[in-house]
């Protein structure tokens, strides 16, 4: 049986002397010291973490807190500017529950973080995962964190041999049972930080993990092969139309989309067919088929049809934003990709 103590101490050493280097982070040392995480930047963070990469979040996360340093500074922001800049990020809904949380804390916490899982769970947008990581990290709470690297990690030292998502109950009962009441928050980034660099997907580094004499996947030879997982159905295929309408002038054609559903509450070009929407062309024009992008979303591959025209009508729905004010960078990924295909005499580019 694996002694929790044993794998603390092991993986907190490690820990030490290996931590990964992340802007939001407090390291061991100073910690150690009396430095305490800032709860804005890792609640922050770990709502860009989901389903994202640290490599990708570090810009984002620069930005951000340039922009906005605290939580009070991005709960007096406009709902647009902020998700211009989380535009290419995906999962748009987290951009618009980041404000409600942020206008939560800063109107009804006075502007402070709730210290506990069962505080932070109160907030808008927080789910269980979160709460229990900014608990841990931030407030140094004994709370069980568990993400994609924790659950491979668990399922290797404990040779959890049922597919996932099945085993999830499975792999959190082990990790909490590993949790230990002192140092919880950098224990938590250790795990995940052995995930992340050692006992990765493919060809787990086995040779200088510090859990290697610890872990019954290894010592079966089953490392490689864990954690399983049930495989999933085909994602289905949909596929629509992408206006996009430019003035002479070199203004273009924008719609703010309804704050639910997909790209919720983001600006973009006018589309149909993809989304549950049936609206026709946003004003008449000679359109002209220039190609079609593809996408995949979290559930369905999409394949849009890309239509532009330079015209003066009015449009039936959206508006022209003059040239100096639109930024392609701050369209959702899909609407870019319809963008770098309309011809460059076109768009001015």
């Amino acid at each position: 049986m694996t002694d929790p103590a044993t794998v603390q101490a092991l993986l907190l050493a490690w820990y030490d002397r290996h931590h990964r280097i992340m802007p939001w982070r407090v390291s061991p040392a100073d910690r150690a010291a009396g430095a305490q995480a800032d709860p804005y930047r890792v609640w922050l963070s770990e709502v860009m973490l989901q389903q994202t990469t640290v490599a990708a979040v570090r810009d984002y996360f620069h930005r951000f807190t340039a922009r906005w340093p605290d939580v009070a500074a991005l709960a007096a922001a406009e709902d647009a500017e902020v998700m211009a800049e989380w535009a290419g990020l995906g999962y748009y809904a987290r951009a618009r529950n980041l404000l409600k949380c942020a206008r939560a804390v800063a109107t009804d916490h006075g502007g402070r973080f709730p210290d506990t899982r069962e505080g932070l769970l109160s907030l808008p947008g927080v789910g269980p995962y979160t709460a229990a990581a900014v608990a841990s990290i931030a407030f140094d709470r004994a709370e069980t964190v568990v993400d994609g690297n924790v659950e491979r990690v668990m399922a290797r030292l404990f040779q959890v041999e049922e597919p996932l998502p099945g085993a999830k109950p499975v792999l959190v009962a082990h990790a909490a049972r590993l949790t230990p009441a002192e140092r919880p928050g950098d224990y938590a980034q250790a795990v995940m930080d052995l995930g992340a660099t050692i006992c990765t997907p493919r060809n787990p580094a086995c040779a200088i993990c510090p859990l290697s004499t610890e872990c019954t996947a290894r010592a079966a030879g089953v490392q490689a092969e864990l954690p399983r997982k049930t495989q999933k159905p085909a994602k289905p295929q949909r596929e629509g139309v992408l206006w996009i309408a430019l003035r002479p002038d070199g203004a273009v054609l924008l719609e703010e989309r309804p704050q639910s559903g997909l790209l919720g509450g983001m600006a973009g070009f006018p589309t149909s067919g993809w989304d549950g929407s049936t609206a026709p062309a946003p004003l008449k024009a000679d359109w002209q088929r220039v190609g079609e992008v593809r996408h995949t979303f979290t559930h369905f591959h999409l394949v849009l049809e890309i239509l532009t025209a330079v015209t003066e009508a009015q449009p039936e729905r959206g508006t022209f934003l003059p040239r100096a004010a639109f930024r392609p960078a701050a369209l959702p990924t899909v609407m870019r990709k319809g963008w770098d295909l309309v011809p460059r005499d076109i768009t001015g580019g």
